[in-house]
């Protein structure tokens, strides 16, 4: 039944991907429960649920990006980067995480996978060297702190991909005076209840 959930949910937001890419995600949702008993990944125990608010959640803002290197902050059970890793082998992503556990997790879902084109951190975000065209985070923090943590890391013309639930506009109040919102994209998950929105952000030159 999972294999057909997740692909009507691919088909419903306009994601086509191969029988081997659908495998890989079935398998890291398997991955990501299996390892939950143990380590406290995620809140779901659900299979079934875990397509949706994982899975599909994750690969809904595959549209909106790019093909630069990202990393994925505060990823904890490797959302939104480990299935957006599997959906675009091509796709360069750091995973980073200041828990070990969770970093130890990250780390081993990447080798079950095979997922060459992934790697993790256990550090913390602030501390963290290099430059990414595109940072993503879900459920990390407040936008103007999972901005100002992560600002150093941001190469020039980059853009942060922060995914929230309901329109975040006290937030983006806080927001510095030179980030841009570039976008405010409302997210339709299929099965999932509930409103999701991604930000889209840049700095100002």
């Amino acid at each position: 039944m999972s294999n057909l959930a997740l692909a009507a949910g691919l088909a419903d937001l306009g994601i086509a991907l191969s029988d081997e890419a659908q495998r890989k995600l079935l398998a890291f949702r398997d991955l990501l429960l299996k390892w939950n008993k143990t380590y406290n990944l995620t809140a779901l125990r659900d299979p079934e649920q875990a397509i949706s608010h994982h899975l599909l959640d994750s690969l809904s803002i595959l549209p909106h990006v790019g093909p630069e290197p990202m990393l994925d902050v505060g990823s904890g059970g490797g959302l939104p980067g480990i299935p957006l890793a599997i959906a675009r082998p091509e796709l360069s992503v750091g995973l980073v995480d200041t828990v070990q556990k969770k970093a130890t997790f990250l780390q081993q879902a990447s080798i079950e996978l095979d997922l060459k084109n992934v790697a993790v951190h256990h550090a913390r975000v602030e501390e963290m060297q290099g430059q990414y065209a595109q940072i993503s985070s879900r459920a990390f923090a407040e936008i103007a702190l999972f901005v100002a943590l992560t600002r150093h890391l941001m190469a020039p013309g980059g853009r942060w991909l922060a995914m929230k639930g309901q329109r975040p506009d006290d937030e983006l109040k806080a927001l510095p005076d030179d980030i841009a919102v570039e976008a405010i994209v409302p997210l339709d998950v299929p099965g999932l209840a509930a409103e999701r929105h991604l930000i889209i952000l840049r700095a100002g030159s």
